[in-house]
């Protein structure tokens, strides 16, 4: 077996570690040829050093220079997008047409291309100046590395050396340590290979992007704490993830979580009379994308008792049951979902279909639906708000208005809310009361839709209040603003011209950025009095 080694400090080097690990095909369970190092903190601390002195160049690097890197790596992520896609589909199972070579190949990059014209833009530093008191401030690079730490179910889209998070930090002008996931680190390897040349063909520091696969937990805590770290991104399970946020609030730094979440779906009345068949089709197309195993998965829907009901239920079971069961990322994932749904029958919920793995297979999971009545659900609702990661959902059955409204109070942080209302507003004010409920409560809410297929936008927010994330002001898609995640804002009191940034200056740098000068948005130039 090959051991295959880091990128750290502008070159492919091998760890010193003798521990390693070998991913495994979860369509087959068989282990892949290759090895791949876990790391030491002595070499994550190497890290974080070399990442701190590219810091300082990339500090005061052009706009124009960022951009054409980013625009570098997309390019050269297309050159090789069948390589990629056809390796990322052994090492997760997901399908290669048209999941992976296609729909989030494509949003890869272009999201690496959309961040290039925000860079380039400079809007998103949102410059303000005052010139009767010549006070300046603007968002700028942290000046120290951000480390991404990617998730093992979008292994490009989300990757830590070529996702949203990565092209994010990169925007704002930090170096970028990536943490693969162990899942699909070849995947990472290639996607590495097309950030560092880049890197090397636009002469940026070698320690601009650097790359490691894994290490013991207790290091990855260590590293989270050095002053060199500037910032963390992660994605991923819960538990996890407070682990690394306690780590990080010791020492301040900031770490932005995307966790997660049961994403409700209320269905009215007036919706299910006239679309009873089409809504539980369009849940049923939303719960089977991706095998599930999507953060905005469709796993709560709220329904009013009836014949309407009983009908939903038959025709969402109809299609989970007749759909063939999927590959699931790895058998640790096949089982975290059986002890979700089992937490669930055990506390009063009935199955309506799956509930089991698969056992002639290594990763599959039948496709599962519970139901349970309100009542039950609200003498323990936060026992019930648990995440089924995988093709799985529980509906609740309402027997009467005021059951959904109260279901909806009792809601944790999720990243969005879908209310299915009537479209001659024949409930308008259920769903006014359903509207107010949910809103604190979700991050992205949605009216007669689903919530799979977060739009790559600048009015998206792919974020919201806890357990889904851990801070509610942030979104992880959608340039400009997911950038200040991985941005300081700084001021400049009475400092001379001839020391500002040229964004701050009195002539506005490209004649186009947006700034606010004295109380308006102007591309014009500061004319101080």
């Amino acid at each position: 077996m090959t051991k295959q080694p880091i990128l750290i400090n502008g070159r492919w080097d091998n760890e010193p570690s003798p521990l390693t690990f070998t991913p495994v095909n979860p369509s087959t369970g068989e282990s892949f040829s290759d090895q791949y190092p876990i790391s030491t903190l002595d070499t994550l601390k190497k890290m974080a050093d070399y990442a701190s002195g590219a810091a300082e160049t990339l500090n005061h690097c052009s706009p124009d220079l960022i951009a054409r890197f980013l625009e570098s790596h997309a390019a050269n992520i297309d050159q090789r997008r069948n390589e990629i896609a056809q390796v990322a589909h052994l090492e997760t199972g997901l399908p290669y047409q048209p999941r992976l070579h296609e729909t989030e190949m494509n949003r890869t990059i272009d999201q690496l291309r959309r961040t290039a014209d925000c860079v380039r833009s400079r809007d998103w530093m949102t410059a303000r100046i005052d010139t009767r008191l010549n006070l300046r401030s603007m968002y700028e690079p942290l000046g120290g590395a951000v480390l991404i730490i990617g998730p093992n179910n979008f292994p490009l889209a989300y990757n830590a050396i070529a996702g949203g998070d990565f092209a994010a930090a990169i925007a704002a002008g930090n170096p970028v340590i990536a943490k693969a996931h162990p899942l699909h680190p070849v995947t990472t390897r290639l996607l590495a290979e097309c950030a560092h040349d880049a890197v090397l063909t636009l002469g940026l520091p070698g320690s601009t992007v650097q790359m490691f696969y894994q290490c013991e937990p207790d290091d990855g805590l260590a590293m989270i704490k050095l002053p060199q770290i500037s910032s963390v991104g992660f994605t991923g399970s819960q538990r996890v993830g407070l682990e690394l946020k306690r780590a990080a609030d010791e020492t301040g730094t900031p770490i932005y979580l995307e966790l997660s979440s049961i994403n409700p779906i209320f269905l009215l009345p007036a919706a299910l009379e006239e679309r009873c068949v089409e809504i539980a089709n369009m849940i049923a197309d939303s719960m089977l994308a991706g095998s599930g195993q999507q953060c905005t998965c469709p796993g709560m829907i709220v329904i009013p008792a009836g014949d309407l009901a009983l009908a939903f239920s038959e025709q969402l079971s109809k299609r989970l049951s007749e759909a063939p069961p999927q590959v699931m990322l790895s058998a640790d994932g096949v089982q975290g979902l059986h002890d979700s749904v089992q937490h669930l029958l055990h506390h009063g919920a009935e199955q309506l279909v799956g509930g089991h793995p698969i056992s002639d297979a290594h990763a599959k999971y039948a496709n599962t639906l519970l139901r349970i009545d309100a009542s039950r659900y609200l003498q323990q609702p936060a026992t019930m708000q648990r995440e089924m990661f995988g093709v799985a959902a529980f509906i609740v059955v309402c027997q009467h208005d005021e059951q959904m409204i109260d279901i909806a109070r009792t809601l944790e942080g999720n990243l969005t809310g879908t209310i299915h209302q009537g479209k001659n507003g024949q409930d308008k004010e259920q769903s006014a009361r359903l509207t107010r409920a949910l809103r604190p409560r979700v991050g992205r809410l949605i009216h007669n839709g689903v919530p799979t297929g977060v739009s790559v936008n600048p009015a998206t927010v792919h974020g919201g209040p806890f357990p889904a994330t851990g801070h509610p002001g942030f979104t992880a898609v959608g340039m400009p603003t997911s950038i200040h995640r991985f941005a300081a804002l700084r001021c400049y009191d009475r400092v001379r011209e001839g020391s500002l940034p040229p964004e701050l200056r009195d002539a506005n740098p490209t004649g186009t950025m947006r700034r606010f000068v004295d109380g308006e948005w102007t591309t014009g130039d500061a004319m101080p009095n």
